[in-house]
């Protein structure tokens, strides 16, 4: 918020002074809370698992080299079992963008293989190798997906079983996407009515989101500007 009034309002107010003014007008939004609603897509036929190749270590100086993904689900109506979204995202941890997501009923492989083709498809000639991490879901042990990152030259690493850490990356962005919808304290009646405002938030964060650890840019314009530099 600080740097939002900054940069687009010239405006250098204190982090302090925000949060008070925030916390008066009732503005705060509430504390995600990662066990509520946490899909287990560890549950099912099991497949090939793959070594764990970021350790905890999510940092990287170039785009589309370090990317992780993961699922979460969104509930609407009156929460039932026929009333749910899942939201797999894959996050370019150079930038933070969401570089690609599928929003479906159904946490099924397809979807996930989508959002996967999505990633392939826009990803530039960069002389060096892409590294896509998840968690054991069944999902990303499936043959079509291992064979689709095996075919494009593209690492595969997984977190180790429960610890939810080795994808802390991934959480975050839920935990920032779920706080920002004001999810926990305002119940979407419909699945359009969700999934619509799934897919601004969305927007809003790749394309008008700024953020301080990207020098005041959005996640897109700071991936361009790196591009810029490699071509």
């Amino acid at each position: 918020m600080t740097d939002t009034l900054k940069i687009k309002y010239g405006l250098q107010v204190n982090h302090k002074r925000i949060y008070r003014l925030m916390k008066e007008h009732k503005l705060l939004a509430r504390k995600y809370n990662l066990r509520a609603g946490k899909y287990d897509s560890s549950k099912g036929p099991q497949g090939k698992k793959a070594k764990n190749r970021f350790h905890q270590k999510f940092k990287t100086d170039r785009p589309y080299q370090k990317v992780v993904t993961d699922i979460s689900e969104f509930r609407y109506g009156n929460k039932s079992m026929s009333e749910r979204l899942y939201f797999s995202p894959f996050k370019d941890l150079y930038s933070g963008e969401i570089i690609s997501y599928t929003i479906s009923q159904r946490p099924q492989t397809k979807y996930v293989l989508d959002g996967l083709k999505q990633v392939l498809a826009i990803r530039p000639e960069l002389p060096y190798r892409m590294t896509i991490h998840s968690d054991q879901g069944i999902q990303y042990q499936s043959k079509a997906y291992c064979q689709t990152l095996k075919q494009h030259h593209v690492f595969q690493s997984m977190s180790r079983r429960a610890t939810c850490h080795d994808n802390a990356a991934c959480e975050s962005l839920f935990h920032i996407m779920k706080v920002e919808l004001d999810y926990y304290t305002y119940t979407y009646p419909t699945k359009k009515a969700l999934q619509e405002a799934m897919e601004k938030w969305i927007k809003y964060y790749n394309q008008a989101r700024i953020r301080h650890t990207l020098k005041g840019r959005t996640p897109i314009e700071y991936r361009n500007t790196a591009l810029a530099n490699i071509n």
